[in-house]
């Protein structure tokens, strides 16, 4: 399946339930141009839509994951349409489409295969889990372009790593390799062939119960509004999954030594 204009973004089903969206703009390292982000929106939406999806992986094609936001047209705009207001108008839409894999009920992995750069991090960080390539480098290089993190850099690197290594990240802009983002808690882990490490990793959770799946994403999201919230939503999610059919089969699946067969019922 290709979704998108001029296959900027193309979707593909590598694995039962498993989902692959490529960025394909390797010309321009994957920028997050206007055509991209139309074809990244499109691309969500059917994914989102296709009710058999159970994870999805994210990554670039060519030798970069993404360069991040494409200021180009900043010098092309008409001087009255780059006012702080309408600027402001123009950056929350695009913020939000590209934070799209946060509010996705399944997971999300991003397989970084080359450089992140800027909003590029941001995405990956975006993504539940996040695997990088040898070659991977992730920047954050903002304030040396003059301006201002965006897509909510400032909450997302201190969530991954800390508030004393986002500092580092967002006050150098200096590319930390893939080795160091393991080191950091930025990935979860680093190989040669990161897209059929990501494969594994996503086939491995297609094989859990799908609705059991979708709460515990949910559940993650609640538990950040501390112990009490966590608890709360468990004492509902938990009895929802014990009252389907995929309850009855895992159990049977463990009494008879075999994979379960789950339905998303």
């Amino acid at each position: 399946m290709t979704v998108g204009s001029a296959d900027a973004v193309v979707v593909t089903e590598p694995a039962p339930g498993v989902r692959l969206l490529t960025l394909n703009r390797p010309d321009v390292r994957n920028a997050m141009t206007a055509d991209m982000t139309t074809a990244w929106n499109r691309a969500i939406d059917a994914v989102a839509a296709d009710r058999e999806t159970r994870v999805l992986i994210v990554t670039g094609a060519g030798s970069s994951f993404c360069s991040g936001a494409d200021l180009s047209w900043l010098d092309q705009g008409a001087a009255e349409d780059i006012t702080t207001d309408r600027l402001r108008d123009r950056m929350l839409p695009f913020y939000r489409s590209w934070l799209r894999p946060r509010s996705l009920p399944f997971p999300v992995i991003a397989a970084v295969n080359g450089p992140a750069v800027g909003a590029g991090v941001c995405l990956a960080l975006a993504c539940d889990l996040r695997f990088a390539s040898t070659t991977a480098r992730f920047s954050t290089p903002f304030i040396y372009l003059g301006t201002h993190g965006g897509m909510a850099a400032t909450w997302l690197l201190p969530e991954a790593i800390g508030v004393s290594r986002a500092r580092e990240m967002l006050y150098t802009g200096r590319e930390v390799s893939g080795e160091e983002a393991l080191s950091w808690g930025l990935v979860a882990g680093v190989s040669d062939n990161v897209l059929d490490h990501a494969m594994g990793v996503a086939t491995r959770i297609a094989e859990a119960g799908p609705i059991a799946l979708r709460l515990t994403k949910t559940g993650l999201e609640q538990s950040a509004a501390g112990l009490e919230a966590a608890i709360q939503w468990e004492a509902l999610a938990q009895p929802v999954t014990m009252t389907t059919a995929d309850l009855h089969e895992g159990i049977q699946a463990v009494r008879q030594h075999r994979a379960p067969r789950f339905q998303g019922r």
